[in-house]
């Protein structure tokens, strides 16, 4: 078990899903997609930056920073909670 990424299991047992529908809505929450527009607008404006890809790379380091604390270490608990759980299953089907 501790050979497989927690991408892989979280993708093999559907929480995947409701990890990055919790994320978005806590983002929501705290005005974090109000401050990325922000962010994109202002580089478009002060770079003239119209290429996706570009505003992307100019944006993306802010925007993590502003991702509040609080999130980051819910979304940690969450996944830490889903993998026991899946160890727990797998040890449980591993002793049959």
């Amino acid at each position: 078990m501790y050979s497989k990424s927690v991408d892989q299991i979280t993708i093999l047992h559907g929480d995947r899903t409701k990890l990055k529908d919790l994320l978005r809505l806590r983002l929501i929450e705290c005005g974090w997609n109000d401050q990325v527009r922000y962010l994109c607008r202002q580089a478009i404006a002060e770079n003239g930056q119209t290429n996706v890809d570009a505003v992307v790379q100019v944006v993306t380091p802010e925007a993590r920073t502003l991702i509040p604390d609080v999130v980051k270490r819910e979304l940690l608990q969450k996944i830490r909670m889903s993998l026991l759980q899946q160890e727990r299953l797998d040890v449980s089907i591993s002793s049959r």
